[in-house]
């Protein structure tokens, strides 16, 4: 039913409750899971002496957070992808449903509401409302809060 899952997962983000749902789903249809971080271009476009550190950290965070959730589903006997690629993440989680063929996207969501949900946005709710596949939204569980990152809903 599954051939190809999409798992963005936001640079820095420490914890990820997507992630055993994405892993058990590639092993029960047997599906490649593709693992996307988006470096936003806001980095990329602040000016100043520290604007270039502040965009290779994100670069880099990104990097390591594929590195780390690729080896996790490796480990879990899971075939994975992992690319960073730089945009806004909401273009960057809809070019990877078409670059990689996937037929379900798996991700973490904060349950804000109210004018929290106003001010901040989501973009698991965007994908949701943009994406021409299914969507598998995993709220992120207290526990992951406190050691999640300030964007972790993000790619």
């Amino acid at each position: 039913m599954y051939d190809t899952i999409l798992l963005p997962v936001a640079p820095g983000g420490k914890a990820n409750s997507a992630i055993p749902h994405a892993s058990s789903l590639a092993e029960r249809y047997d599906a490649t899971v593709h693992v996307v971080s988006a470096i936003d271009t806001v980095a990329q476009t602040l000016r100043g002496p520290q604007a270039g550190a502040f965009a290779e950290r994100v670069e880099d965070a990104a990097e390591t957070r594929v590195e780390e959730v690729t080896g996790e589903l490796e480990a879990a006997g899971v075939e994975v992808v992992g690319n960073v690629v730089r945009g806004e993440p909401i273009d960057v989680i809809e070019n990877a449903i078409n670059d990689s063929g996937a037929d379900l996207v798996v991700m973490p969501s904060h349950t804000r509401t109210g004018l929290q949900r106003v001010l901040l946005g989501s973009v698991t709710e965007k994908v949701v409302r943009l994406s021409p596949v299914p969507v598998v939204t995993v709220p992120i569980r207290e526990s992951d809060e406190s050691q999640a990152g300030p964007a972790d809903d993000a790619a």
